[in-house]
């Protein structure tokens, strides 16, 4: 009898449009089973993909069930679609599953922020993920939380949740430190030639822009001359002024980018004196591990899931005090022995964080189920 590979169906939503970090999570991580492990993975969305052109030479089948709205097709058609024999397991990367789901699931989730920061989503995605939340963690076979912190968040705010695995995100390999001569000419083509401190990241409340801009105010009272303030990142929900308060603050150093691309923003983390990413929660805080692998010494804060990222490679600060985050700052912009001694022990620690290492727990997780199920795999 021929050999058949367990299929199993993804929710591929997150490749439609601009990756956001759920899109690099579920690229990274398909791209990486397609590599390393035998299932035979099918996408599934209310669209077609867009930019998967490596994973379907991988090996990715994709297929879209047209429909209005993503939630739409999640919870009316992607059930008829998985009920239909050819599927062995299902796995949604997008925190929610369907109301009905006829093959054994994994869901992941990324972080909790419709729930604990609803302010900062539109109106469009509180709808179509916050009603779905609390059933999806106590019907899926295996939740999958990024971080710990995550983890603990799930089982206090959904008592019952489904077995959960800690399964942390990875980091690219071409996040990576530059030598000395192409830190200089990023500093320059940057308009810095002596440095610069970046953010980068979604420009909303939840981010704390707004601290940083006050923890900035302290850096140059303290420190007149010394180096800008890059702001990198696209705006996001919820502060209608933010972009007219940052305007404001080009008086006193800052510069506001936009939206960058993957290239520049690696060559942006590069540059770095240092990464500041004061944030008030993150289910992981993939821009703090990008720049620790990119050789910046790294400030961010003391809560959620960022001390398991940044362990002992960057200062950890209360985030919601401007004048500790300016401290922080302040102590490495006055001390390069310092920031060099973190930047080292950051891009070491970074290496344990690798896409391989997730898409094998994630796969472990798949055999697992599909073990329990009655599908052990390929049937001669």
């Amino acid at each position: 009898m021929t050999a058949r590979r367990p299929t199993v169906a993804v929710d591929v939503r997150a490749l439609i449009g601009p990756r956001t970090g759920i899109g690099v999570h579920t690229e990274a991580i398909l791209g990486e089973l397609l590599r390393s492990h035998p299932f035979a993975l099918l996408g599934l969305a209310h669209r077609p993909p867009e930019g998967v052109e490596e994973l379907r030479s991988l090996g990715l089948r994709c297929e879209h069930q047209a429909a209005p709205l993503g939630v739409v097709w999640q919870q009316a058609r992607l059930p008829r679609r998985l009920a239909r024999g050819d599927v062995d397991l299902f796995w949604s990367p997008l925190l929610t599953l369907p109301w009905h789901c006829p093959v054994p699931s994994v869901v992941t989730v990324h972080d909790l922020t419709p729930v604990l920061f609803p302010r900062a989503h539109h109106w469009k995605t509180r709808w179509s993920v916050r009603p779905f939340l609390g059933r999806s963690m106590r019907r899926a076979d295996r939740v999958v939380a990024v971080s710990a912190a995550t983890a603990a968040d799930l089982r206090r705010i959904y008592p019952g949740t489904a077995p959960v695995s800690v399964i942390p995100n990875g980091v690219g390999a071409e996040f990576a430190a530059a030598g000395p001569g192409r830190v200089e000419e990023i500093r320059r083509r940057e308009g810095a030639p002596a440095g610069y401190v970046l953010y980068a990241g979604t420009l909303e409340p939840r981010k704390n822009v707004d601290g940083l801009l006050a923890a900035w105010r302290v850096v140059r009272d303290r420190m007149p001359d010394g180096p800008p303030l890059l702001v990198a990142g696209a705006w996001g929900w919820g502060d209608e002024a933010l972009p007219d308060r940052l305007r404001a603050a080009a008086a006193f150093g800052v510069r506001t980018l936009g939206r960058v691309s993957q290239e520049r923003l690696i060559a942006l983390l590069q540059g770095a004196s240092v990464f500041v990413y004061p944030s008030l929660y993150e289910g992981f805080g993939l821009p703090v591990l990008e720049a620790m692998a990119c050789g910046a010494p790294v400030v961010t804060s003391d809560r959620s899931s960022l001390p398991e990222v940044v362990g002992d490679a960057g200062l950890l600060v209360d985030p919601t005090e401007p004048l500790a985050i300016a401290e922080a700052l302040l102590e490495l912009l006055r001390s390069p022995g310092r920031a060099r001694a973190l930047a080292t022990r950051g891009m070491e620690r970074s290496r344990a964080f690798t896409w391989r290492r997730a898409a094998d727990s994630l796969a472990a997780l798949f055999d697992e189920l599909l073990e329990s199920s009655g599908d052990t795999g390929p049937v001669r």
